[in-house]
């Protein structure tokens, strides 16, 4: 038996978590103006909101994808931390009032150095995750007969 999920039950996964993702997209909403930074806040509203649609859209195609076991599983990781994190990571800049690398959203403020540190990491790294992200499932799609059936 294949240790890791088959491709159906990832793929039902993906959706949960979408609709997970959304929910807390509209739930940042609600806290925009109690945010340090309340521009930034929309932006993590609108983080969770879009990052959770992409994630349905993905779940209902996940299937449609020829990939390997192992590559699922690294892209299905890679889809799950690079979503979350774009708003996890707007979210808390809009919380510290942080967020130099994010100049127009962060309208000048910026948080203490390890505040910056956490941001610039989760900005750097969810922006490879979700390149790489979009290069695989690319790959997974390379056949268009598979959507015949």
């Amino acid at each position: 038996m294949d240790i890791f999920p088959t491709q159906k039950i990832q793929a039902h996964r993906l959706l949960r978590l979408g609709v997970l993702l959304f929910l807390l997209g509209l739930i940042t909403g609600f806290a925009v103006p109690a945010m340090k930074n309340p521009r930034m806040g929309l932006s993590s509203h609108m983080e969770g909101v879009l990052n959770g649609i992409f994630l349905i859209a993905i779940g209902l195609l996940w299937e449609k994808l020829l990939l390997s076991n192992r590559l699922l599983h690294i892209n299905f990781w890679l889809i799950i931390y690079g979503t979350f994190a774009n708003w996890f990571c707007i979210l808390l800049a809009a919380i510290w009032g942080a967020g130099l690398s994010l100049p127009i959203a962060a309208m000048g403020m910026h948080g203490v150095s390890w505040q910056e540190a956490v941001i610039n990491f989760l900005l750097y790294s969810l922006s490879l995750a979700m390149v790489a992200t979009c290069v695989i499932l690319l790959y997974g799609l390379r056949r268009a007969n598979r959507f015949v059936e």
